[in-house]
């Protein structure tokens, strides 16, 4: 009984949020900001927007869909509900842990957002989730390997607060087995970390900003995804949300983390050029209406790999959680199926979790 007299509340205060604080919101920008001690990159960017409440804003302004919206979502019929209930698809695991004794430059998915990546030596992962984050986000895809045996990692790559991709105990346990790891991250999160973690290095960049690191093993560079971030009631892009370029010896990696499809994949190739692998999202994305300004789907995802001139494109971000309407296979087999298609033959490479992607 109690357990749902706390749901009860608790849907009240997400109603009185939206009613009251989220939509007096006015989502139109009034400013910039950046990290006045990172290089920016391109003469012409200004710098990240915001509103006049200092809230981070998408290159469009658009806001994230208001209340209405998602009432529609929660009250409207699933036309893949029978589907969905039906399925049974699960992700090839490939349990092994070789990589991470090796020195050869390598793309290792974990599931969900979160890779192992080594490039020149340098070793990275980004959006650790090594947990189960809530009891509310079943766990669907096993690690591929014990995330005790994650040391000796250089940097931590967070691209938001969203607790699909920013988990605490994850964080806290890396922070445990990496004394020296530094997590790179966007403007505002970096508060966030100190608090988990207070001895924890960090750098938070604004959109377009580079992260200083040895530029002789490695670059990374902080840019634009149309997204947004909220970890609680009251705190709706506060935290600034983005994606990563991350280059070296030649080889290149975009990791697109959570984004809608917009305009920034062509603004991508137009400033750096082709791209070796792309990492991009293409699940949780119906209904298309609602979910499209926040993540892409496959078609979409095979047209921004296209844009960046993606050698490889990795799909992500499905299959380990269930969060909307399609059924957790639909995003693979949409994919197998743009797969035949001529020009995304050599382009999409579905990786198992766990396999190792030589670069």
């Amino acid at each position: 009984m109690w357990i749902a007299i706390v749901l009860l509340l608790l849907a009240v205060l997400f109603v009185l949020y939206f009613l009251f604080i989220y939509e007096n919101m006015e989502w139109k920008q009034a400013g910039v900001t950046h990290n006045e001690h990172l290089k920016t990159i391109g003469p012409d960017w200004p710098g990240t927007p915001v509103n006049k409440q200092g809230r981070f804003l998408n290159e469009d302004a658009q806001p994230v869909p208001g209340f209405a919206d998602l009432w529609r979502w929660q009250t409207e019929t699933n036309p893949q509900k029978k589907e969905k209930k039906r399925e049974d698809f699960r992700l090839l695991v490939v349990e092994d842990d070789y990589f991470l004794h090796s020195n050869q430059d390598c793309i290792v998915w974990l599931g969900h957002a979160s890779f192992f990546i080594r490039l020149n030596g340098v070793t990275l992962i980004t959006d650790p989730v090594l947990t189960t984050p809530s009891r509310f986000m079943k766990r669907h895809s096993q690690l591929p390997v014990d995330p005790a045996k994650f040391t000796d990692l250089d940097y931590i790559l967070l691209s938001h607060d969203h607790r699909d991709h920013c988990d605490q105990k994850s964080i806290q346990m890396l922070g445990r087995q990496n004394p020296r790891v530094e997590i790179l991250t966007g403007l505002k999160l970096d508060q966030l970390l100190k608090k988990w973690v207070p001895t924890i290095r960090c750098q938070a960049a604004g959109w377009y900003q580079q992260y200083v690191t040895d530029r002789n093993k490695i670059e990374i560079i902080y840019l634009p995804a149309h997204h947004w971030g909220r970890r609680y009631l009251n705190d709706t892009n506060v935290r600034l949300w983005g994606s990563y370029l991350i280059r070296s010896g030649g080889k290149s990696i975009y990791f697109g983390a959570d984004s809608g499809y917009s305009s920034h994949y062509a603004d991508f190739h137009n400033q750096f050029g082709s791209v070796d692998v792309a990492l991009l999202g293409v699940g949780a994305y119906k209904p298309e209406w609602f979910m499209g300004p926040s993540h892409m789907g496959p078609t979409d995802a095979v047209r921004a790999a296209h844009e960046i001139r993606a050698r490889t494109f990795i799909p992500m971000h499905y299959g380990t959680f269930d969060l909307s309407d399609e059924p957790l296979g639909d995003p693979y087999r949409s994919l197998a199926e743009l797969k035949k298609e001529p020009p995304n033959r050599d382009l999409i490479y579905l990786a198992a979790v766990g396999e190792v992607v030589n670069l």
